[in-house]
């Protein structure tokens, strides 16, 4: 594990206004995540797991509170810099996988490096070798509606690394899989954490993530009530 923190949340905050009334989705969030941690975030439908989640993503803003990400204040940042922090220091799994269905596996990992990348050649050989490191490498050329679950979850995975974030955030990302294969994306996830060093948050409802990580941090009505550490 790096020394120091790659995300803080100080006394985090986000309020919606709902019918007319408030709801505290977050309230006085603090969190410290070190670089290289594998941790899940657990609770109940509405605790504001993937609220935090896409506040640590910088997916949107909070009501009050800082977000330090890498030892940057990126609660009040300009669209661009934030757009620019995403693509640069976070992946994302998602449990829709959200590929794009008229690309094949090597050109959806891809997709998120393209803007930023002249030489696609480089892109195209770096893509490969991702798809390969998570089991794909007979798969490439397939688009989504012809890959499993599992595998679109893998190709998920893959986009999340192609530009080398710092941090890869997963939401649910075995909520739409089998026992079996869920657990062999958490295995993936995992080696990845182990033998690349990547920093995993990981907010899920799954049992069985909570017994392979490193710490649990537990939401109820927007806040913190609980840590487990493993």
């Amino acid at each position: 594990m790096n020394d120091g923190y790659v995300i803080e949340t100080r006394n985090l905050t986000k309020i919606y206004v709902l019918g007319g009334e408030e709801v505290r989705a977050l309230d006085g969030v603090n969190l410290n995540v070190a670089g290289g941690e594998f941790i899940a975030i657990f609770g109940a439908s509405g605790s504001g797991k993937s609220t935090l989640l896409n506040m640590i993503g910088a997916l949107d803003r909070p009501t009050s509170g800082e977000v330090i990400l890498g030892g940057e204040n990126i609660a009040k940042l300009p669209d661009r810099k934030l757009s620019r922090i995403r693509r640069e220091k976070i992946g994302f799994i998602f449990q829709t996988f959200n590929l794009i269905p008229t690309l094949n596996a090597t050109e959806n990992v891809m997709a998120p490096r393209m803007p930023v990348e002249p030489n696609r050649r480089k892109l195209e050989e770096k893509a490969e070798a991702l798809l390969r490191m998570v089991g794909l490498g007979d798969r490439m050329s397939h688009r989504p509606s012809e890959l499993s679950g599992g595998q679109r979850q893998r190709v998920a995975i893959a986009r999340a690394l192609i530009n080398e974030p710092s941090i890869i955030l997963a939401d649910e990302p075995t909520g739409n899989l089998d026992s079996k294969t869920g657990d062999e994306i958490i295995s993936i996830m995992r080696s990845l954490n182990k033998e690349k060093g990547e920093t995993f948050i990981i907010v899920s409802h799954n049992p069985q993530i909570a017994s392979t990580v490193e710490r649990v941090i537990h939401l109820r009505d927007g806040k913190i009530i609980k840590e487990e550490t493993h």
